[in-house]
């Protein structure tokens, strides 16, 4: 197996990995996910959106022929988080020692990785689309 593939299935599994534990916390309404999104002024539409979301981005990361959409949701996602730690919430977030904030650059720093390691995805796909057309 090339050491590309290799990185591509690590990165992928710790993406998600992040991704899917937070689940539980924004669909169990669980008091500080409830606070963060209460702050931004999106709860509970906005904690439950961002689970959705989140969710599929896990899943599509894990399916190999799904990476790059995946990791594209992924880098939208965790922009959305960082911009909104940086803004309203603050690094440090219910004195989690900025854990939130460093696990979203994580997430954002594999899911653009994973972009570009999957580029030709991005390639097959818009190709299908323009021949439809």
């Amino acid at each position: 197996m090339k050491a590309r593939n290799v990185t591509s299935i690590l990165l992928r599994i710790i993406a998600a990995i992040i991704l899917l534990q937070t689940l539980y916390f924004k669909f169990s309404s669980h008091p500080e996910s409830v606070e963060l999104f209460t702050k931004l002024g999106v709860e509970p539409w906005g904690r439950i959106a961002t689970g959705v979301i989140e969710l599929i981005a896990g899943i599509l990361l894990l399916v190999p022929t799904t990476v790059f959409i995946g990791a594209i949701l992924g880098v939208g996602l965790m922009t959305g988080a960082i911009i909104s730690h940086l803004t309203a919430l603050g690094v440090e977030s219910q004195g989690d020692g900025g854990q939130l904030f460093i696990l979203a650059i994580i997430v954002l720093v594999i899911c653009s990785t994973l972009g570009y390691l999957h580029l030709q995805q991005f390639a097959k796909l818009w190709n299908a689309l323009k021949n439809k057309r």
